[in-house]
């Protein structure tokens, strides 16, 4: 996943960029409603972590703009105000769900991926193609039962081609999921990293389309 982070306390945006990227996600941080709607009108993101109290508004009005525009990107609010007024108005102005300070940063992981499972129209926790299984919640892959070893970035790309098996990404989605904004992205890093799951899951689990990206092959 890639998460944008909207929080105005550095300490806390810190540990959330911190912890999350150890549950395999892929982080970035903005400070005020502003940053983060270009920051959304320039990217996708998996999902958004919106504080509601941001030093130049409400982030109930991000949210309100962000499904105005109908962008269905997942919304989990985080606020210090948790009375039930509160969240029937987050939840109104079209969050998928939220949690008061101070939280559980592995109950936060969990919602986040749940809210983004359900966007993706996924029941299961775990995503299956044929023999392949991948689990997001413990960054685990099997292959017909036996447990293979990902590196975070083949995971992450792994899990972007499983969530729609027949739809193929392109080099820039991939690098766009894997990648955050500070960090540097050689050119043939997709193509690396794709050879090396390839040795790992087999050859023809993942299609390419020469010119226009990949896909997972067909189920077996």
């Amino acid at each position: 996943m890639r998460i944008l982070v909207v929080e105005d306390d550095p300490i806390l945006a810190d540990g959330l960029r911190a912890g999350l990227s150890l549950t395999g996600a892929t982080v970035d941080a903005v400070e005020t409603c502003e940053d983060a709607d270009q920051a959304l009108a320039a990217s996708r993101y998996s999902a958004v972590v919106l504080d509601i109290m941001l030093p130049d508004g409400s982030g109930l009005d991000l949210l309100r703009k962000l499904r105005g525009r109908r962008d269905a990107t997942p919304v989990l609010l985080l606020t210090a105000r948790d009375s039930v007024g509160d969240k029937v108005s987050g939840l109104d102005s079209g969050a998928d769900d939220y949690l008061a300070k101070p939280f559980d940063l592995d109950e936060l992981a969990a919602r986040l991926r749940a809210i983004v499972r359900r966007e993706g129209g996924r029941a299961a926790p775990a995503m299956t193609h044929g023999a392949i299984v991948l689990s997001p919640a413990d960054l685990s892959v099997t292959v017909a039962g036996e447990p293979i070893n990902l590196s975070r970035r083949e995971f992450a790309i792994l899990a972007a081609l499983m969530e729609r098996p027949e739809q193929v990404r392109s080099r820039a989605e991939l690098e766009e999921r894997l990648y955050g904004w500070q960090e540097d992205v050689e050119s043939n890093a997709i193509e690396v990293h794709i050879h090396n799951l390839r040795n790992k899951i087999g050859k023809d689990a993942i299609q390419t389309l020469r010119g226009v990206g990949y896909r997972m092959g067909a189920a077996r």
